[in-house]
């Protein structure tokens, strides 16, 4: 991650610059915001992006929710006067608990959505009844159950593709990314962690594995 901050054409009223935040995973705009020198030097030093919110001031992004975005690139426009800032996110981008700020945009992550919904009902499991838990609620706090499905659902989609079935092998892989996000869920991370070590592997040159 370098950035020349001399080149950086901050606002001469505000002294900000505006950031565009993408997930270098998938592509999606996760969000906008200000950044000012310091928030960028900030960012440079540790990481993880930091802002300049009108509201609140100096803001570490994830400082308070654990949301935090690890900074994989940050890039000027043409112009000089925007940042487009890559970043992996360790959570939902938006205050909302949605994985962008943008909530229609037809390039949200499934991964995201996904591990935000799993996320969810964990937090939920100790607010509400043994008889009216969800289905993911009940695989989350029954690990044989957990780890029953997980091994059934592998051996649908292996024979799936075995069969050469390809409309059934992607509803097998649905069952299956579901059922591991369960389990990742349960064991304290997540399918963007997942997804997080595939980009850093490929960035570096690593085959899968």
């Amino acid at each position: 991650m370098r950035l020349n901050l001399d080149s950086v054409r901050f606002d001469d009223a505000t002294g900000t610059i505006v950031v565009v935040a993408q997930d270098a995973i998938t592509g999606m705009v996760l969000m906008v915001a200000n950044a000012d020198r310091e928030a960028l030097v900030r960012t440079m030093e540790t990481g993880e992006m930091h802002y300049l919110s009108r509201r609140r001031g100096p803001w570490h992004k994830g400082a308070t929710s654990g949301n935090v975005q690890k900074v994989i690139s940050l890039d000027m426009d043409c112009d000089g006067d925007t940042l487009l800032a890559r970043v992996v996110s360790a959570g939902p981008a938006c205050h909302t608990g949605q994985a962008s700020c943008f909530a229609d945009s037809t390039n949200a992550s499934a991964w995201s959505a996904l591990s935000s919904i799993v996320r969810a009902r964990r937090t939920e499991l100790s607010e509400i009844g043994l008889e009216s838990r969800s289905y993911t609620s009940r695989l989350l706090s029954d690990r044989n159950l957990r780890l029953k499905k997980l091994g059934e659902e592998m051996a649908e989609f292996v024979t799936a593709c075995a069969d050469g079935d390809a409309r059934r092998a992607a509803e097998e892989a649905a069952d299956l990314i579901y059922h591991t996000a369960v389990a990742l869920e349960a064991s304290g991370t997540s399918l963007d962690a997942a997804g997080q070590i595939l980009f850093e592997r490929s960035q570096a040159g690593r085959a899968p594995g």
